[in-house]
C-alpha cells in the first residue's frame, strides 16, 4: 500500500509559500505489537502551526526539516492488532500529515459518532473548543453584564469564545475582517456588536461598541488590533493571550506601544496560554462543551476542503483569512465495516 505524505522543506521567510512544502509517496509499514493502521478523514490546519515552522523556542518543538508536519488527525482504524480499538472505529490524535499512519494504540482517542459530527471532534469539540473554553472562563472570568471583545472572532476560537461568553451573561462585541463574517457573528451567534477592521477605524468603532469600557479582551491576534481594544480597558480588566496572527509571518520583530502602563493604572492582567496547560481537565471541559452544543446553546461553522493534495493551499488561507470558523481537509471517506 502507498502512502502520501507533506514534509517541511525550507523554512518560511514571512509568508509561507508552496516551495516551503513537499508532497511525496511512501510505502506504509508493517503492524507490529499493539499498532492499528488509521485511514485520515480529516486533517486540521492551524495558525499555531507557522510558529513551528521556525527555529526557535517555543512551547513545542519546532517541526523538523525534511520530516512529515504533524498536527490533529481524525481517522478510522481499517486494520487493527490492539485489543481496545477495532477496524471501523474512530479515533483522533496528534498525527503526521499523511494519508495513512502506522500507530501504537495508546498515542490515539476512541471517538463516539453518535454525539457530533467527526470533524466536530477537531474543532468546537476539540482543541479549538478547550481552548476558547479554558482561556475565556480560566483567565478572562467574564462576569453577567460585562463587555467581552473578542478579534479574531470570526475564527475557530473566536466564534466559540463570544458565544461562552453569551452563555455566561455577557456583552459581546467581535472583531472581524470582512462584512460575510460580521454579519454571521451578529445574525447568527448573537454577537451585541461587531466590528469590520478593514473598513471601520478600529478605535474609534471601539468607542462606539465598548461606552462602558472593555472587561475582558479574548486576543487572538495581537498587533495594531490589540493596541486598540488595550486603550479601552476597565479596571481589574483579564487579557487572554490566545493567539498572534497578525505577527507570525513578520520577518523582525514587532514594535508597537509599550502596555505595561495601561495593565498598571487598571490593575489589568495579561496573561499567555496554551491549551495543554489545561490538559488534566480535558474531560470536564469537553463534557461542558457537548452538553451546550446538544442543548441547542453552541454552533459552530466549518471552512471544508476537499482533497489532501489541497492540504497547503488551507493552511495558507488562515493568513489570507478566507475560512469562516474552524479550517479542515476532507481527506477521505469513512469506510463501512
Amino acid at each position: 500500500m502507498n502512502n502520501e505524505r507533506i514534509l517541511l522543506v525550507s523554512r518560511p521567510k514571512g509568508t509561507p509559500a508552496m516551495s516551503d512544502f513537499r508532497y511525496e509517496e511512501a510505502a506504509v509499514p508493517e503492524l507490529k505489537g499493539d499498532q492499528v493502521l488509521v485511514k485520515t478523514i480529516y486533517l486540521s490546519v492551524d495558525p499555531y502551526m507557522r510558529g513551528r515552522m521556525n527555529d526557535t523556542k517555543s512551547y513545542v518543538p519546532p517541526f523538523e526539516l525534511n520530516e512529515v508536519i504533524s498536527g490533529g488527525i481524525v481517522g478510522q482504524v481499517v486494520q487493527s492488532l490492539s485489543s481496545d480499538l477495532a477496524e471501523g472505529d474512530f479515533v483522533i490524535g496528534n498525527l503526521p500529515w499523511q494519508k495513512y499512519n502506522v500507530v501504537n494504540d495508546i498515542s490515539v482517542r476512541k471517538l463516539d459518532s453518535n454525539i457530533a459530527p467527526l470533524s466536530a471532534n477537531l474543532g468546537v469539540l476539540g482543541m479549538t473548543g478547550l481552548t476558547a473554553y479554558f482561556g475565556l472562563l480560566d483567565i478572562g472570568k467574564p462576569q453577567e453584564g460585562e463587555t467581552v471583545v473578542v478579534s479574531g472572532a470570526a475564527g475557530a476560537v473566536g466564534t466559540i469564545v463570544g458565544q461562552i461568553a453569551k452563555i455566561k451573561g455577557a456583552r459581546v462585541v467581535g472583531i472581524a475582517g470582512s462584512e460575510e463574517k460580521t454579519a454571521y457573528l451578529k445574525n447568527e451567534l448573537g454577537f451585541d456588536e461587531v466590528i469590520n477592521y478593514k473598513t471601520d477605524n478600529v478605535f474609534e468603532a471601539l468607542k462606539a461598541a465598548c461606552p462602558g469600557g472593555v472587561d475582558v479582551y479574548f486576543d487572538n491576534v495581537g498587533g495594531e488590533i490589540s493596541d486598540a481594544v488595550l486603550r479601552l480597558l476597565n479596571h481589574g480588566a483579564r487579557i487572554p493571550v490566545c493567539g498572534q496572527i497578525a505577527l507570525y509571518n513578520l520577518e523582525k520583530m514587532d514594535v508597537g506601544p509599550r502596555i505595561q502602563s495601561q495593565l498598571l493604572i487598571n490593575s489589568a492582567l495579561m496573561k499567555g496560554f496554551i491549551v495543554s496547560d489545561y490538559a488534566a481537565h480535558f474531560e470536564e471541559g469537553a463534557m461542558e462543551l457537548a452538553k451546550w452544543l446538544m442543548e441547542g446553546k453552541l454552533s459552530y461553522k466549518e471552512n471544508i476542503v476537499e482533497g489532501f493534495e489541497n492540504t497547503i493551499d488551507a493552511f495558507l488561507g488562515l493568513f489570507k483569512g478566507e475560512n469562516t470558523g474552524k479550517q479542515l481537509v476532507k481527506v477521505a471517506e469513512p469506510e463501512n465495516v
